[in-house]
This record gives structure tokens, C-alpha cells and sequence, in this order.
């Protein structure tokens, strides 16, 4: 089998006073880096295929020499959404079983996740992990309009895994459609393929605002301190 991993880190950080997240510095290591290391460290990843926005370019082949990682193959440019980023790595892949794809502001990604998500992606196509929601969700504008029922309800992180093929084709309808979807596993969706649920974790926690820079040192802390 042939895995490959899709790291996109081309958003614009417009909820992080237009800083590129990829590359801020977390406990001394730019924020690609953690991702990087997981995937790198994983028996089932065979190659990683990095998507940046285009001025990031040359930084993030320094950062792959400089931290020798060896599975980056290809480092390319992102497109205006993250959907577009997307496609613009699977466009570089000639061929591959599984394709898992990654958001770089997920630090805390572990290898029992990613080895869970590849597995169930070959054994349904599609797998992505998800965490319940405990809080009480209402719907409203200005005023709560209704109490919505939270019991088949999810937050949804990656990496999530399909097979090369229907990942590919799902982007592909999407575009000439010109269908857009906030993650990868909406455009699955969209072809009428059921999509595996796994376990997530809390601690995968995306860094969106500046405030959840200060909580990943922490919890990147507490694992480093764990390992030794």
C-alpha cells in the first residue's frame, strides 16, 4: 500500500491578526513542525505533500531540510480556500491507495490516530475523527430561536482518510459544480459515500485565535514531559 499525507497550512490568519499560522513559533518550533514529526515518525505514512501560500514557499523547504524530514516530497502552493489548497496537493499525486489530509494548526495529531484513520479508510474508503458535543447547543440570531438536540451531533477534526480515488473524484465533481465545503469529508458526502466515524481527542485542538497559542504550549508541554 501506498499512503500519503496532505499537511495544508495556506490559510491567511485572518482570526490571528493576519499571521500565517503554519509558521508561528510554539514552544520554540514553528507550528508545521508537530504535524511534520507525527507524520514523519508513522510506519503508514509513505510520502507528505506540503500546500503553503506561495511567499512560504522556500521557508518551508528550509524548514523540511533543516528538521530532515524525509517523506516531504512536495511542497506546493496553496489556492485562494482551503478547498482549493486541497486539490491543489491531490493534483500532485500520481498514485496512492489512501490519502490523509491534515490541517497544520492541529499540533497535537498522535500516531494511534493516524494509524486508526488509514485503517478505517481502507476498510470503509472514508473515516474522519470526531469528538461529542457535551455543551448545550441552541440555534437563534439576536435571540435563541430553539434548543437543538445534541446527542447526534459532532465536532469534526482531521486527519481525516479516504481512498486516492474517491477523494479525487469528490474534489473533481466539487469543482465543476463549483461546490464549496468546509472539509474534505463534506465533498464524500456530497457523492452519496457514508463516511466512517472514529475517535477523536479533545487535546487535537485547532489553533485559531491567538488565546489557543498559550493552551497548545501547554498541552505540547505536558506530552513532551509524558515521553521523557
Amino acid at each position: 500500500m501506498k499512503n500519503i499525507a496532505i499537511i495544508v497550512g495556506a490559510g491567511e490568519g485572518r482570526r490571528m491578526e493576519d499571521k500565517n499560522k503554519t509558521f508561528l513559533i510554539v514552544n520554540e518550533k514553528p507550528l508545521l513542525v508537530y504535524s511534520l514529526q507525527a507524520l514523519e515518525k508513522s510506519d503508514l505514512i509513505d510520502e507528505i505533500i506540503l500546500v503553503v501560500i506561495e511567499d512560504r514557499v522556500e521557508s518551508a523547504k528550509r524548514l523540511a531540510d533543516e528538521y530532515k524530514f524525509k517523506k516531504v516530497k512536495k511542497i506546493v502552493c496553496g489556492g485562494k480556500t482551503r478547498q482549493d489548497s486541497v486539490y491543489n496537493g491531490l493534483c500532485e499525486i500520481k498514485n496512492a491507495d489512501v490519502v490523509l489530509v491534515h490541517d497544520a494548526a492541529r499540533p497535537l495529531i498522535t500516531e494511534s490516530m493516524i494509524e486508526d484513520c488509514i485503517k478505517k479508510a481502507v476498510e470503509f474508503g472514508a473515516a474522519i475523527p470526531v469528538i461529542a458535543i457535551n455543551d448545550t447547543i441552541k440555534r437563534g440570531d439576536e435571540f435563541v430561536k430553539e434548543t437543538v438536540d445534541r446527542n447526534n451531533l459532532f465536532l469534526i477534526q482531521t486527519p481525516q482518510g479516504f481512498e486516492y480515488e474517491l477523494l479525487k473524484e469528490a474534489h473533481e465533481s466539487a469543482k465543476n459544480s463549483k461546490f464549496h465545503g468546509t472539509d474534505d469529508a463534506t465533498l464524500v458526502e456530497r457523492l452519496g459515500h457514508r463516511i466512517k466515524m472514529i475517535q477523536g481527542s479533545p487535546r487535537n485542538m485547532k489553533i485559531t485565535v491567538s488565546e489557543d497559542i498559550a493552551l497548545a504550549e501547554n498541552l505540547l508541554k505536558m506530552e513532551h514531559n509524558a515521553g521523557n
